[in-house]
C-alpha cells in the first residue's frame, strides 16, 4: 500500500520577493543551554558558569550563538514553509550575533524573502532569505542570510 503524503511546506512557485514569513515563539530554557552544551561539547563558563557570568555584561549564562541558530530552524520548520518542500540549505552569511539570548528569553523566527530564482534544472528553485532571531521585545538577537534550495509544484 502506498500513501501519498501532499507536502504542507510551500514550493518555490509560492514565495513572493518582500515577503515576510514569522513563525511560532519558542522560549530558551536553561536546559536547552546545558543540553546543547553537552551535545557540542562547548563548555564555555559563558555559557555554564553563573559566577563567572556575573562578572560579565550578561550577568549570567547566554545561549550559545549556534544552539539560537538550530532553535531558529526549528521555528522555520514549525511554521511549516519548509515541510516535505525543502531540498537543502545551500549557504548562511552574515551571520551576526547581534544581541545574547538568556534562559528565560522568548524568540521567534522573522524571514524576508530576498531573491529567488529558478534552477536549471527545471524542478526547482533558490530562495535567499533574510533570517533574523526576533526576541519577545523586538531586540534582533542573530541576523543571517540564507540561500535556500525548495522543489517547484509538480507538473499536473
Amino acid at each position: 500500500m502506498t500513501l501519498n503524503v501532499k507536502p504542507r511546506g510551500r514550493y518555490f512557485e509560492d514565495f513572493e520577493i518582500g515577503e515576510e514569513i514569522v513563525s511560532p515563539a519558542r522560549t530558551i530554557t536553561l536546559t536547552d543551554i546545558v543540553n546543547f552544551a553537552c551535545l557540542s561539547g562547548d563548555f564555555n563558563e559563558v555559557h555554564t558558569n553563573f559566577e563567572y557570568c556575573k562578572t560579565t555584561q550578561f550577568g549570567e549564562p547566554i545561549a550559545h550563538g549556534p544552539l539560537v541558530y538550530s532553535v531558529m530552524a526549528g521555528l522555520q520548520y514549525a511554521s511549516g514553509v519548509n515541510d516535505g518542500t525543502l531540498i537543502a540549505l545551500l549557504q548562511i552569511d552574515e551571520w551576526k550575533m547581534l544581541n545574547p539570548v538568556k534562559h528565560g528569553d522568548t524568540i521567534r523566527l522573522r524571514a524576508r524573502v530576498l531573491e529567488k530564482k529558478e534552477s536549471s534544472k527545471g524542478d526547482r528553485g533558490v530562495v535567499k532569505f533574510l533570517r533574523q532571531c526576533v526576541k519577545s521585545d523586538g531586540t534582533i538577537a542573530q541576523e543571517m542570510k540564507a540561500t535556500m534550495l525548495f522543489r517547484m509544484r509538480p507538473k499536473a
